[in-house]
Order: C-alpha cells, then structure tokens, then sequence
C-alpha cells in the first residue's frame, strides 16, 4: 500500500512538472509572437535566462489561479451571469499581469488587452494537458472521482453511501419533441440516445395540457399541481397583476400556490437536487433555480453553481470561448439564413446572440456540472433542465440544421454524464424527458400583416398601428367593425332601449404565449360573458373566430355556459365538446384540455387557439417565433418520456400519459421503488381543499400508482 502511494505521489508530481513545462514553453511562445508581450529586459537576455522567466512567470500564474481565482469568483457570485461570463477573460488576464509583476528584475511585461490573449491561451493549453494526462492514466481518472465522491460523503456525514438504493436523474431536455427525438437518433445526430433506446430504454410520449408550456409542466412535474397555470403569462383582475412563468416574482407564487393545494413539497424532498429549473421541487440544493433567485443570504444557494462551476479557471476560460464562439456561430448562422432567403424568419440580432450562447453553453456547462457533482455525492434525486434547444428552435426552427446542431451537443453532455455515473458511489437511473415539443409555422405577423392585439384593436373599432391599417386583414377588420357597430345602434334604436356605449372602457389586455392567445378586458372585474363582450364589441368574436390565421376562441356564455367558436358561427359548449367540430384537427384529448383550462379561475375572458395545419404541422404564433408552444396543435403538444427498462412501466398497455400532474405521480412512483424503505410513506399530505400541513413531505407524500 505504501508503495502505491509513493507511486500516485510520484505519478502527481509528474503531471505538475508536466504541465508546467508545457505552460512555460506556450508563455515562450506567445512571447514571440506577440509585439505587446516580453519576457527579457529592455537591453535582452540570454536563451536560458528568457527561459528561466518565463518558467518563473508560468508558475506564478499557475499559483494564482488555484489559490486566488477561487476567491474573486466567490466575491463575484452577485454579477449576473451574463455579465460574469464576460468578465472572465479580463479577471484571467489581470491574474496574468500580476504574475509577470512578480517576475524578479522587471523582466515581464505586456499590454492590457494582450495580456488577455495570453492568459486565456495559457488555462487552455493547461487545461488541455491536464485532461489529456489524466486521459491516458485511466486509474488516476477513476480515483480522482472517487476522492471526490468521498470528500463529498464526508462533509454530509454519510459514509456508507456505497450500500444505498439506486438513486435516480431526471434530465429534462427543453422544448424536443417526441418526434423530433426519434428523427435525431435515426439520422445519428443523438448517438447516446439511440444507444439507451436499442438497449436499456423504453420511449413513451405524452400529451401535455393546453398550456405546452415550461412553467405548466415544470410545475406540475416538479410539484403535482399546475392547477389555474393557463397560460406562460396572464393578466389576473383580482390582483390587478401580470403572472409570468419565467419571472422570479412569478415563479416563487406559482410555487406557493401549488404546494398549498397539494400539500406537499416536492418531487426532491427527500434528499433531492434542482439544478437550472423555474421550480425548486422542495429540493435542499438548488442551482441556478429561478423561484428562490430572490432569496438573500445563506438561505440561497442557488448561485453556488456558478461558484463550484467557475472556480476552476480552466473551466471559466473554456466556457468563455465556447460563449464567443457561440455567439460567433449564431451571428454566421442568423447571415446565411439571410442571405439565402430562407423562411419562416424572425430577427435574430440585438442580444440574441448572447443569450443563445448563455442558454447552449454557460447555462448547459453549469448544470451538467452541478448534476456530476450530484452524483459524486450520492444524491437520492436530481432533476436538471437543459434549455438550450428550446432557445434555438424558437429562433431557427425545431427542424432546423441550427437546432440539430445543439440536440447533437445535449447528446455529448449526456454521453458525458453517463461517463460520470460510472463512478459515483452508488448506482443511478437516467430518466430522460421533455416538458413539451415545438411546431414550426411563420408568425401570425409575418403571415398576415398584423399581430393579434392590432386584431384585437381593429375589432373593437380602436386605433391600430399603421402598419396593421395598410394589411388586408386590419381594413376588413376595421370594417366589420363599423357594420357590426351601426347594427348594434340600429337595432337598439328600433327597439326603444337606451343606448349603450359600444367600445367604452378601458383598452383590453392582449397576451400571447406561443399561439396561445389571452384577451382580458381589465375594467371589469370577474370573467366577462360572451353577451358582454358583444354588447361592449359587437364585432370583435367574429372577427377573431372568422380570422383564418386563428382556430377557435373559448369564451364564457350565459346561456350556455363556456362555449368554443370557430369559423362560420360553428361552436360548441364545452360541456357537450368532443376532439370534433371546432376542435377537428387539433387531434385527440384537445376537448379534455379545453375543458379544464375553462375550470380555472384565472382564465381569460376570451382564449384564442391559432389555426394549426395537420399536412404541414404548422401553427401561427403571437409571438416573434417560428418554432412555438403554448397552445394546441401538432408537435408542442407531444412531448416524451425515455426510462429505463428496469422501472415500471409508465403507463399501462394501451393506455396514454396525458398532463404534467400525471407525470408527477409516474416519476414518484420510480423513487419510490429505487427508494424503498428510505422513503417516509406515511406523511400523505391533505388533499385539495383541506387545510395544509407545510410546504414539507417526503418523497412519498401523495404518492399515486401511475
């Protein structure tokens, strides 16, 4: 055994050297190339003594970033991330300028923005030999991971993980459909998938609510409830507010909420992880986790990601120039797409650029690190969402060569992870799933001239933009605006009624979500009739329902109760409706959605649905987006869920997996039977309606069979 150790140590130096040659000859390098960059005195040096300095300055700097670069990434954790990613180079760069001022005898120097250049080329080269050493040396790679697993047991105090249950991950793959994940591994653009699937996986889809959306889902994935979530934003007359998914103030309420009615924490309340998510699923360690972004203080933990992430340097370097390059990509991506006329398009300029780099690098390298971190520590559940195709499908399309480009990246983060899994302390699961796909189609906009609130406006005789008033769509609009009008007074008058002041109030409140659209008219409290809004617009439903870039409304009638409207005067009340009628096409279970998104309070006084083609998949979105979810129709409503063979089925023979609260009930079964005994299954918690008992329960808490 003390041979083994002398052996490692030796082992250990040999690297150090190794790498420190390697650093002192690149500075030699950079030195003669760079004009700006010297390592000899102003009157020149001998070949050995330039040698000499720059292996003094080579290690000075390789001091510096192990001891200090820590530090300074600890005391910038409150720069947003964005911003921190920028700052990286200049941070690396002043750590280099410092090490060349302690070079003895002045003989290191170089400009600012030089001194850049070279510290960032001096972590790669570093980083590289690094990786490719201990590449070579499979055993140093196997127990560097194992020291790390055990340090990390040993600061939880738990070093018996060895003997637990299989734990389980759940990485959520944003916005990839089902379909589009099944043309992946066919054409070989996802290699890691196709492997899971031929061997080890099974592939189920599943029909989200009519809200295709992260916060819908995520929610009630994470948290069992996505109850009264109609929408990614909407406006609530009660509170006077705008409730948006991906906002902290949204988030932390859309949580509270759901915990209140169902009683229960989480998905990760027992000895779980949430990394890169809306919601926090009760877990204890949370990374970049919108709903408790706003937290101050020790209690937050969920920028230590950033922290544990970049406070290796070679890591901060490597992922500021995968950012650039990133950038660099889109930009070249976003100029050919143009250039070669191709359509649908949307802008893809002013900060885009940075936040699809932040989306498919910054934001992917943190959470699969934070999840490998999960894994060497022996966490019971994870569950991570990888967001970056879900930012590019919006901007270049689901379909799009841009978008099969990061679906081939996941695929090497996955492939990584499962690498990493191999030598965690005990025995993990990968479940892999998404939270709803994306259908192609040219925005309403770009299709007919005019958004959904110039519609909205022109319907309810109110002024438009001038763009809106010279499309085709905006005239007839305003048209039928003015016949619908002059009836409406002709037929009050003739039959002796005062007169009532059509298009009096405030303006209406237009939101979009994909191609989902949400009409509120915020003067009026409660949800408005259909009666009231034609007594107040007389033209305003025909004109949405006669629309052809829209399918259907859902409004709320008195005589009939809530009623669906299509084209023509053809509807349906909602009580009585089927996947046929105003709804044919928009494919099965559509009805059902229809119908409970109607239940919930906060639904809008008109819903409207855009059109959607069966042949073509495509929709319209309200939204500057070719690639859409947040409605009904074709693929954003499908997405899927890949688990391992040796967990029960999802669903049973024949049937289907539809809501994200059904999903809910499927992903605690698995943790309860990978689990077992470690599981408290007797805290079940209140149901709906009944008086909560905190925010806190296991994992089995209202544990259902699927």
């Amino acid at each position: 055994m003390a041979e083994g150790r002398w052996r490692r140590a030796g082992s250990t130096v040999l690297r150090v050297v190794v790498v420190w040659a390697v650093s002192t000859l690149t500075m030699l390098a950079l030195a003669g190339a760079l004009p700006d960059f010297r390592l000899q005195s102003p009157g020149g040096d001998s070949v050995t003594r330039t040698a000499l300095t720059a292996a003094w300055g080579a290690g000075a700097f390789g001091l510096l970033t192990a001891l200090v670069w820590p530090l300074v990434v600890r005391a910038l954790l409150l720069v947003p991330a964005l911003v921190l990613g920028v700052l990286v180079f200049f941070l690396n760069g002043s750590l280099l300028l410092l090490a060349l001022w302690l070079i003895p005898d002045g003989r290191g120097d170089a400009a600012p923005e030089t001194a850049v250049v070279v510290a960032a080329v001096m972590s790669a080269v570093a980083s590289a030999t690094s990786t490719a050493l201990a590449v070579r040396d499979d055993n140093a790679y196997r127990r560097r991971l194992s020291r790390l697993a055990t340090r990390r047991r040993r600061r939880a105090g738990d070093d018996d993980a060895p003997g637990r249950c299989p734990g389980i991950l759940f990485l959520q793959l944003d916005g990839v459909g089902h379909e589009v994940l099944l043309r992946a591994v066919k054409d070989g653009v996802m290699p890691t998938v196709g492997e899971w699937l031929d061997r080890t996986h099974r592939l189920t889809p599943w029909r989200t609510d009519w809200s295709s959306q992260t916060g819908a889902s995520q929610l009630g994935i994470l948290h069992g409830s996505n109850h009264d979530v109609p929408a990614f934003r909407w406006y609530e007359k009660d509170r006077g507010q705008f409730m948006v998914s991906n906002r902290p103030a949204g988030a932390v309420e859309l949580q509270r909420r759901a915990i209140e009615r169902t009683g229960d924490g989480g998905l990760l309340t027992y000895d779980g992880a949430s990394r890169g998510n809306l919601f926090s699923g009760g877990a204890d360690q949370v990374a970049l986790v919108l709903s408790v972004s706003t937290r101050r203080g020790r209690a937050n933990r969920s920028r230590a990601g950033y922290f544990a992430y970049f406070s290796d340097p070679a890591n901060a370097v490597r992922t500021a120039v995968s950012f650039t390059a990133e950038v660099a990509r889109e930009v070249g991506q976003s100029v050919r797409a143009r250039l070669r006329g191709d359509g649908p398009r949307v802008s893809r300029g002013g900060l885009y650029p940075f936040i699809r780099a932040f989306a498919t690098v910054v934001s992917r390298d943190v959470v699969v690190a934070a999840v490998i971190g999960d894994m060497l520590a022996g966490r019971t559940a994870v569950y991570a969402d990888l967001v970056a195709y879900d930012e590019v499908a919006h901007h270049s399309g689901p379909h799009s060569a841009d978008a099969a480009q990061v679906l081939a990246s996941l695929d090497r983060s996955l492939a990584l992870i499962a690498k990493a899994a191999e030598h965690a302390p005990r025995e993990y699961r990968i479940v892999l799933l998404s939270d709803h796909g994306q259908s192609p189609g040219e925005t309403f906009q770009g299709a007919y001239g005019l958004s959904l609130k110039d519609l909205v406006r022109a319907g309810c005789g109110l002024p438009v933009s001038r763009r809106a008033e010279r499309s085709a769509c905006g005239a007839e609009a305003r048209d039928a605006a003015r016949d619908a009008l002059r009836s409406a007074l002709h037929r009050r008058r003739e039959k002796g009624e005062p007169l009532i002041e059509t298009g009096s109030g405030s303006d209406p409140i237009v939101l979009a979500s994909g191609n989902l659209g949400l009409i509120s008219f915020p003067d009026e409290p409660g949800r408005l009739s259909r009666e009231q809004i034609e007594a107040r617009h007389p033209a305003l439903l025909s004109t949405l329902a006669n629309h052809p870039g829209i399918g259907f409304l859902l409004v709320r009638s008195e005589k009939h109760g809530s009623v669906v409207i299509g084209a023509g005067g053809v509807e349906a009340p909602v009580a009585e409706l089927a996947d046929d009628g105003p709804l044919a096409g928009f494919g099965a279970g559509a009805a059902d959605a229809v119908r409970r998104t109607d239940s919930f309070p906060h639904v809008a006084d008109i819903m409207v649905n855009s059109m959607y083609d069966p042949a073509t998949g495509r929709v319209h979105a309200f939204e500057e987006q070719i690639g859409s979810h947040g409605g009904l129709g074709g693929e954003q409503a499908q997405p899927f869920l890949l688990s391992p063979v040796e967990l029960s089925e999802p669903v049973e023979a024949g049937g289907e997996l539809v809501g994200a609260e059904r999903i809910h009930r499927v992903l605690r079964h698995w943790l309860r039977e990978c689990t077992g005994p470690e599981v408290p299954v007797a805290e079940v918690g209140p149901r709906p309606g009944r008086a909560s008992s905190g925010p806190r329960g296991g994992v089995g808490a209202n544990a259902e069979m699927p």
